[in-house]
């Protein structure tokens, strides 16, 4: 949002739900003197205006003689609100014309349509809010599985706020012990032996387990990318379509049947992928399948895991492989269509030898399964988090970072305080240890909101969507 000439407690409203056919809409609005500008388009202004905080009034939007709608409207009293200042919520019907007929008369009675992330802005300004839970409110917004989104929620209740304030703490000791130190010298201002480097080494060492976090609250936002591959008819729509739980890609017995790649999310376990299908790999005269296969190449080289199919009733051929030879992204090799294997004459599941093994020198893990009856498919579903899991620490910790900006802040933070305990091994004077440790707080302050540049509040809130 624009922070220029800003005018905090404006009177604003937005649409805060979903434009489109629903049973109910929400319109928010907050700032000062918002209860008595609703009131004026409210057949009961006299309860509105007299409404307790926290309490729900019912009645009608008007407009002059005319009736809008039937509603509830939600009154909560600064500063226990959400934006800190008095605002409202009405509650409509969610027709599409419903909801835009009682934004649009808010709009001609005193309101300003709101910014995006203006109303998160406003709580963060009136101290609702620091930055990190600002942040954490859009993360629980676009979280995509369960996990994502407990994480997230965690850093909403304050997680990484608390972690922060804990760090600074111990900052905060060891620049007090300093500048007793200062004050009141024993022998010469010198660092040696005038305060216990403890407090600072647990703070390098917590500050260093914050930005590793970031490695894995990355992937939970912004999710890995799993491709499949393969053969002509190995199964791959199949299997995409099994573990997406849905018929989204076309399956049929005819080669090349998938000529261009299509794609969807789905959760691994918890951890949200981008699944792409992909056009099978052979030779063709079919200038449009070409196009698919070279398409499938492209897609592979930016994978996070390859899922390489292959139809575990023909046997595998040295040529077979070609595709994997060389490849750096994990790889996990599929023996589908397990369901087949009696009608083949096979009876046991088909297994790379040490020869093929050797041509898929970032194999990660095998697995035979079928993507018809989907046995096996669970297995599949814990490798594939598995090679996932071992590129960084997806167990849940108590705080973890939530974005680019508060790792950068968190480095340069430990940067510091690894600087400090440079000068302190190499008998620097006590104030340049100080100029360390007061940098060290800004750049923490930073990431709660306490210092920050204008620049990083537009970027922050820019990306929230008009309601929220």
């Amino acid at each position: 949002m624009d922070n220029t000439g800003y005018t905090p407690e404006e009177p604003i409203a937005a649409i805060a739900t979903s434009l489109a056919p629903a049973a109910l809409g929400i319109i928010r609005a907050s700032g000062k003197n918002c209860i008595e500008l609703v009131s004026k388009i409210f057949s009961r202004p006299k309860a509105l205006l007299e409404a307790a905080g926290n309490t729900i009034v019912y009645g009608w939007i008007t407009d002059g003689e005319n009736k809008i709608d039937e509603v509830l409207v939600s009154v909560f009293r600064g500063p226990k609100s959400f934006t800190g200042e008095d605002l409202v919520e009405i509650s409509c019907h969610g027709g599409v014309s419903v909801v835009t007929a009682v934004y649009n008369l808010l709009l001609k009675n005193g309101f300003r349509q709101a910014q995006k992330g203006e109303y998160t802005f406003r709580a963060y300004i009136n101290g609702k809010a620091d930055l990190t839970k600002a942040e954490a409110i859009r993360e629980v917004i676009e979280s995509r599985t369960d996990s994502g989104r407990s994480r997230a929620t965690g850093r909403l209740a304050g997680s990484l706020f608390e972690e922060i304030s804990r760090i600074k703490k111990l900052i905060i000791d060891t620049l007090a012990a300093i500048e007793v130190e200062i004050e009141y010298p024993e022998d010469e201002e010198t660092i040696a032996d005038s305060f216990n480097t403890a407090d600072l080494e647990k703070a390098a060492a917590d500050l260093q387990a914050l930005s590793d976090s970031w490695k894995s609250e990355k992937l939970f936002q912004d999710g890995a990318r799993i491709v499949l591959c393969g053969k002509t008819n190995a199964g791959k729509s199949s299997l995409f379509n099994c573990l997406l739980k849905e018929d989204r890609a076309i399956v049929s017995d005819i080669e090349g049947t998938t000529r261009d790649w299509i794609e969807s999310w789905v959760s691994i376990d918890g951890i949200p992928a981008r699944l792409f299908d992909t056009a099978g790999l052979r030779e063709t005269d079919d200038i449009v399948e070409q196009k698919g296969v070279e398409m499938t190449r492209d897609l592979s080289t930016d994978a996070d895991v390859i899922l390489y199919l292959a139809d575990s009733t023909v046997p595998l051929n040295m040529e077979d492989l070609e595709f994997l030879k060389g490849r750096k992204e994990p790889v996990i090799f599929v023996w589908n269509k397990t369901d087949k294997l009696d009608e083949s004459g096979c009876k046991t599941v088909p297994a790379l030898n040490e020869e093929q093994k050797a041509l898929i020198p970032s194999l990660a893990g095998e697995v035979a399964l079928s993507a018809r009856n989907s046995h096996g498919v669970m297995d599949l579903i814990c490798v594939t988090k598995k090679v996932l899991s071992a590129r960084t620490d997806t167990s849940r910790c108590q705080a973890g970072l939530g974005s680019a900006r508060q790792k950068q802040a968190v480095e340069e933070a430990l940067e510091c305080v690894k600087h400090s305990l440079v000068a302190a091994a190499d008998n620097y004077t006590l104030d340049a240890v100080v100029q360390d440790l007061e940098d060290c707080l800004d750049f923490l302050g930073e990431i709660t909101g306490e210092v920050t540049p204008e620049d990083v509040l537009d970027s922050i809130f820019s990306h929230f969507c008009v309601g929220k």
